[in-house]
């Protein structure tokens, strides 16, 4: 993918901030009254020396103390409004960014965010969207103040000398545009390349930890320390030609200000020698410029951090602009889950040649108890995203209650279908909650009512804190059966009218098998109950049996 320019990056982020432009005005506002008070300090300063040597007639000597002291007070309280707007606004804008976040992964899951790195998705909504609050607490309204500041200082600069003001100008470009611009441009590389092989080692270590009982068991553990010194190596190295670049930047725009003040020493001189300028005005400019660069200094130093912030904000910009591999519907009709039918159905992965499916073709009706059997890997698992619109069909048309599915409420499709899995994903909650996935207002009775269903119940009674059990993370409290019955609970809680059985005794002994399978036949008896297996015995409890064979359904 093209990366965007600095200036894509920063129009798009200032985009995102149009809900909260009044603050900003405010901050950018009290910001530049700020800085001009501050200058006016040493300006004042100045003026001072110039009223008590007579050479100042406009103000007394008392009075230019006076001002200097009053800016001096209201610099301090202008500066805690600007950072206080400015620290609000970004924060504010974080909130709203991860909102964002969360409703696009929402909408990509479950196709797009199969082959993505969880570990790189948790960098993107935690330390990615974090480091953005540089970028609006300290980088738009340091723009806009430095701009606004420094062209009333060029003016008065310009009214005092015209010499001052022009030079001015061009000191002020070079600083605040010229020097951030052209090092943003040098080193862009550097800070993408960090905020990757930052997402890449959180990846890493976060499949290390979940893989922690295997890399002890296969004694794996010395070649995993090794690539995580490795991965903090490249971040470390990655890091030194940023913090080699901001050194560079940062004398380079010292050494600038120090030719400026020198530059305007001369020329002050210069003008004072020829009568055009009087001994207090060129002191007083030569205080203005030597004191007027903060702005745009800041600005300068921004280059450095930006770096990093860009780097960020393009990774989060590319996942908000992804289109999802599905669409869900909100307007379309409603189904009962009468009926589910294959018409000629055609389907091939994206970037595979090979087809999964090539016209195939099924029917299912209300109360049908199926199995589909075949290899591992022929397609059986599609088969059920298809049905459950993870993803469409190239050609032909999936259908529900004899209704094309692209134009079926995806609320609905949730409604009536229900699945089990054959890896259940338990949170590190209690069994309870846990089960009451299934439906969130579930009673405490109907949550016990569907783990006796699912066979569970004497199991959970026997535990020191009952349904107040955590399960621990990933469930790592519970056996492969213990969890899978749970998963049967939420399933028998949920009550669709299609139950989908996706491998649901893979991982179970016969025991477990017969148990599980019990359950699902004695309680499932008005349901359509669609099987996905490649065991023999797991397919007793249906009444026809499919096999997906040369990409057709026979």
């Amino acid at each position: 993918m093209k990366r965007r320019s600095g200036f894509q990056i920063m129009k798009r982020l200032i985009v995102e901030l149009k809900p909260l432009a009044p603050i900003m005005l405010i901050t950018i506002t009290l910001g530049i009254i700020g800085f001009l008070a501050s200058i006016s300090i040493a300006s004042f300063g100045a003026i001072a020396i110039g009223a008590f040597i007579g050479d100042v007639t406009f103000i007394t000597f008392k009075g230019a103390m006076i001002v200097m002291a009053v800016c001096a007070l209201f610099r301090g309280f202008l500066r805690y409004g600007e950072q206080l707007s400015g620290h609000y606004i970004a924060f504010k804008i974080l909130y709203i960014l991860r909102d964002k976040m969360f409703t696009v992964l929402r909408r990509l899951a479950p196709a797009k965010l199969e082959g993505k790195e969880k570990g790189n998705l948790i960098s993107l909504i935690t330390s990615d969207i974090e480091l953005l609050e540089v970028f609006y607490a300290h980088t738009i309204a340091p723009i806009a103040i430095a701009i606004g500041t420094n062209t009333i200082i060029a003016a008065v600069l310009f009214v005092i000398n015209p010499w001052f003001g022009i030079l001015s100008v061009v000191f002020f470009l070079i600083v605040g545009f010229i020097i951030p611009y052209a090092s943003s441009a040098l080193a862009k590389d550097a800070g993408v390349q960090y905020r990757n092989i930052f997402g890449e080692s959180n990846s890493y270590i976060l499949d290390a930890l979940r893989g922690l009982r295997e890399v002890l068991l296969f004694k794996n553990g010395e070649e995993r320390l090794n690539q995580i010194n490795n991965n903090s190596k490249r971040l470390n190295e990655s890091l030194d030609k940023i913090k080699e670049h901001e050194g560079i930047i940062r004398a380079i725009t010292d050494l600038t200000i120090m030719i400026a003040i020198l530059t305007f020493v001369g020329v002050g001189f210069f003008e004072y020698s020829a009568g055009n300028l009087s001994f207090t005005w060129m002191l007083v400019g030569i205080v203005i410029i030597a004191s007027s660069f903060g702005p745009v200094v800041a600005l300068s130093n921004l280059s450095n951090t930006l770096l990093q912030t860009f780097a960020c904000a393009e990774r989060i910009f590319e996942l908000l602009d992804e289109a999802p591999q599905v669409e869900e519907v909100t307007d379309g009709v409603s189904i009962e889950g009468k009926v589910v039918e294959y018409d000629k159905v055609t389907f091939n992965y994206p970037n595979r040649k090979e087809k999964i499916f090539n016209e195939a073709s099924i029917d299912i009706q209300k109360g049908d108890k199926i199995a589909l059997i075949g290899e591992s890997g022929i397609g059986k698992s599609t088969f059920i995203k298809l049905i459950m619109r993870f993803w469409d069909a190239n050609k032909g048309t999936v259908k529900l209650d004899n209704k094309d599915i692209k134009g079926v409420n995806t609320e609905s499709i949730r409604k009536t279908q229900t699945l089990v899995s054959q890896e259940t994903y338990l949170f590190d909650d209690t069994i309870e909650e846990n089960i009451k996935i299934g439906n969130l207002n579930a009673t405490e009775e109907q949550v016990i009512e569907a783990a006796k269903k699912a066979s569970i119940h004497n199991f959970i009674e026997t535990l020191p804190k009952g349904y107040k059990t955590k399960v621990g993370e990933l469930g790592g409290n519970l056996s492969s059966g213990e969890k899978q019955r749970i998963g049967l609970a939420r399933a028998f809680l949920r009550d669709g009218d299609i139950l989908i059985l996706d491998e649901p005794t893979s991982n179970l002994d016969t025991l477990n098998e017969g148990e599980i399978l019990k359950a699902i036949k004695e309680n499932c008896e008005d349901k359509t109950i669609i099987l996905i297996s490649h065991r023999k015995s797991t397919t007793a409890i249906c009444n026809k049996t499919y096999k997906l064979e040369n990409k057709k359904i026979v």
